[in-house]
């Protein structure tokens, strides 16, 4: 052991080398495996949370200079790790074995301790981990800024001489949808689902925001600061929605379902920012921007910029997962259309225009409002009251219920005459 003592500098350079490997490794495992939910909630954090949220925002960027400089620190710990073999090999007591034998325990500890060990612990805690190494990483990044255009092209380079043809593989083709019904089992009543949730998705596209969600009498907004006594009930979108602190706009909202303990005070700390959105937009179109920027909550807009309702990421899903999804049955526990009689229906005020045609099978006139309700409304251009009654295109219906600040109950009744109303 005594000859080894010469070797000391280039054992403490190595595992130096291997602690450095090591803080790269646990870096690129604890940023990538970010949850979408942690690192919206990181962008409004600490300093060195907002620091790895920055690092995130051009992955390749940050996985080039990762790369980068575990292979400066690989090649530079293997030539260590050779002259001490070299040096081993030509000592007595320990000869050609002690140098094979030293070559497999370097290569076996680098293994381990900066790739293995350091990227579980990553993945067990990733947002710790993340937030702890972001500044030194971010300075690490930093350093090899000025050799990120040559690798680039370098990479460019070989990707056009080795893979001229290489494409990225699409997530998902129509194709594939196609074949997984085909292949998903010969029960009609499962094809007949399936087939109903592809309708369903392809009715996205022609959903108008407005149509499909939550208006504002149906949600509840507290101003900061929020107590956790302030919450009477589990508010029914199941998101604690909370405004700016000088007006009526919501700023953040807090899923609910899945907080296992909030504090007593200052809850609105862990709201994640909410997604705005026009009310002329698609439910389809909503969901493409809340997948993107990883949102659960859009907030929905009038013309002049004021909220007018709320579309979670729940609704979207039952609009897709439902058989026959709709908002009244939904937001008010009553089926949107029920049958009295032959051509007499009960119809909920928020039932769509849109769904009522296509349940009647029948053309009704162009309109700017989005549900029946809103219909009867604008005919008598005032507060409805019980008892009203309107002749619109082919329905002629009558004010059962109108609560002042709750869903709009009507009696609809269809003339068997087919006209013109376009």
């Amino acid at each position: 052991m005594i000859e080894l003592i010469p070797l000391t500098p280039w054992l403490i350079a190595m595992a130096v080398l291997m602690a450095c490997s090591g803080f790269f490794s646990a870096s690129e495992a604890a940023l990538f495996y970010l949850r979408p939910r942690d690192l919206s909630a990181m962008e409004s954090g600490s300093v060195p949370q907002k620091a790895a949220a920055k690092l995130l925002e051009n992955p390749d960027r940050l996985l080039s200079a990762i790369l980068f400089w575990n292979l400066v620190i690989n090649i530079i710990y293997f030539a260590i790790s050779s002259i001490c073999s070299l040096r081993i090999e030509q000592m007595e007591s320990w000869g050609q074995s002690g140098a094979v034998l030293f070559a497999i325990i370097s290569l076996l500890a680098i293994i381990f301790f900066s790739e293995m060990m350091p990227k579980s612990l990553a993945v067990l805690k990733p947002k710790a981990l993340a937030t702890s190494l972001s500044l030194p990483l971010t300075v690490a990044v930093r350093a090899v800024d000025p050799v990120m255009p040559l690798l680039q092209w370098i990479c460019l380079v070989s990707r056009r001489l080795i893979w001229p043809g290489f494409k990225p593989e699409p997530y998902l083709e129509i194709q594939d949808v196609q074949q997984a019904i085909e292949h998903s089992g010969a029960d009609p009543e499962v094809i007949e689902q399936e087939q109903a949730v592809l309708q369903n998705i392809v009715d996205l596209g022609d959903i108008r925001i407005d149509e499909w969600m939550r208006p504002r009498t149906q949600f509840v907004m507290y101003r900061p600061p929020v107590s956790l006594s302030d919450l009477k009930t589990l508010p029914p979108s199941g998101y604690l929605l909370i405004s700016e602190s000088d007006s009526a706009e919501i700023e953040r909202a807090i899923r609910l379902d899945n907080q296992f303990e909030l504090p007593d005070k200052n809850i609105e700390r862990f709201g994640e920012p909410v997604l705005y959105q026009p009310w002329c937009s698609t439910v389809a179109d909503a969901l493409e921007k809340m997948s993107y920027r990883s949102k659960e909550v859009t907030v929905v807009v009038n013309e002049f910029g004021d909220t007018i309702g709320i579309l979670t990421i729940e609704d979207i899903l039952e609009a897709v997962f439902s058989y026959s999804p709709s908002r009244s049955r939904r937001l008010l526990d009553m089926n949107p259309i029920t049958m009295i009689k032959d051509n007499t229906w009960e119809v909920s005020g928020m039932m769509s225009i849109r769904r009522l045609a296509k349940h009647l099978e029948i053309d009704l006139p162009e309109t700017d409002s989005v549900t029946i309700g809103g219909v009867v409304q604008d005919e008598m251009q005032r507060l409805v009251e019980e008892g009203d009654y309107v002749h619109w295109g082919r329905l002629r219906m009558l004010v059962v219920e109108a609560p002042q600040r709750s869903n709009m109950l009507l009696r609809v009744t269809m003339d068997k005459d087919e006209e013109d109303y376009s």
